[in-house]
């Protein structure tokens, strides 16, 4: 496998990863679903985009048709991510909130209080602007360290 491919996908798994203990200094609770799920802080959709142009850039140059595609590509997925993504998060949101009311309304007698439905829609699709930009920093900073690194390796052999 190629080294820019092996680092965005590096570095989606450490996004993901981190989205745990950031998490828990939130709330407090340890949850592991998180790595497995979209949405949060960092975005791991900008670390890969990111992480894999700027590897191509300090690899072949930003002036090469490579970095050009890297880098179109990572500007749609993150005003993706953190655009209609979120949009449809929110709108997820706002539609179990509505099945919650309607469920309210229907004044079942067996339910004091409503618990929440077992099927609600995935409301955690984009992320907030901030953690579009956590995940690009996150990207630039681990594709750097691979070029480097890689780097490094060339010239000791």
């Amino acid at each position: 496998m190629n080294k820019g491919l092996k680092t965005a996908l590096a570095t989606i798994a450490l996004a993901q990863f981190l989205k745990i203990p950031i998490k828990q200094l939130e709330t407090g609770r340890w949850d592991w679903r998180l790595f497995f799920e979209t949405g949060g802080m960092p975005s791991s959709h900008s670390a890969g985009v990111s992480a894999l142009a700027t590897f191509i850039a300090l690899e072949r140059g930003v002036r090469t048709i490579d970095f050009a595609l890297a880098a179109l590509f990572g500007l749609i997925v993150m005003y993706d991510a953190q655009g209609v993504r979120r949009q449809a998060g929110e709108l997820a949101l706002r539609l179990n909130e509505l099945a919650e009311e309607v469920k309210k309304l229907e004044g079942d007698p067996k339910q004091t209080v409503y618990h929440k439905r077992q099927r609600q829609l995935r409301a955690r699709l984009g992320h907030e602007p901030i953690e579009v930009v956590g995940g690009a920093l996150l990207g630039m900073a681990t594709g750097a360290l691979s070029y480097w690194a890689c780097r490094r390796r060339k010239r000791m052999v």
